[in-house]
């Protein structure tokens, strides 16, 4: 999680540290159409439906902040080896740390997220951007091949001339029909 990439995130939901209370607090974020249309643009998917965060938020320290909860979506995608569109669900499990100098700060207080080895997230100017991290879970969650259940990919048999396809492409050059014996 801590590469982050280098363009304006498409939903922004900013938090400031300060403004969390020492109790902790439940944040629900549902994102709005146009936001919605433009995570599935940057996705590659052909729709995103559905697109929802719950996280709780604690407290770590004077200045850090723990992040968990979940990121749930619809997304329509094409099958692969149909090209016809699938929905599917994603529930993706958050659990972070956000701190203002994560490698430093990291390091001396021994703060580590949920998953092991994963250094603390930098907070920016006291804010972690909740919106960004629901947007990195929906997109780690996403299935990059996606298939239509009972969808297979069928292939020459293997004595086909079709099945190599160089002496298809020899026997269309004698202009032959690559499929008679």
């Amino acid at each position: 999680m801590s590469k982050r990439a280098t363009s304006e995130p498409a939903w922004r939901a900013p938090v400031s540290v300060s403004a969390i209370p020492e109790t902790g607090q439940r944040l629900d974020l549902v994102a709005d159409a146009q936001t919605r249309e433009a995570i599935a643009k940057a996705a590659g998917v052909v729709a995103l439906p559905r697109l929802k965060a719950q996280f709780d938020l604690m407290r770590v320290g004077n200045d850090g902040l723990r992040v968990s909860g979940r990121v749930t979506a619809t997304v329509v995608q094409n099958c692969v080896v149909t090209l016809e569109p699938i929905e599917s669900e994603i529930d993706e499990a958050v659990d972070l740390i956000f701190t203002p100098d994560a490698a430093a700060v990291g390091e001396a207080a021994g703060l580590q997220s949920a998953e092991a080895g994963d250094p603390p997230e930098p907070l920016r100017n006291g804010l972690a951007d909740l919106g960004a991290v629901a947007t990195e879970f929906l997109l780690l969650g996403i299935d990059p091949y996606p298939r239509k259940p009972g969808a297979v990919f069928d292939t020459a048999p293997a004595g086909d001339p079709s099945h190599r396809p160089f002496e298809a492409l020899q026997a269309l050059k004698k202009g032959q029909n690559p499929k008679d014996p």
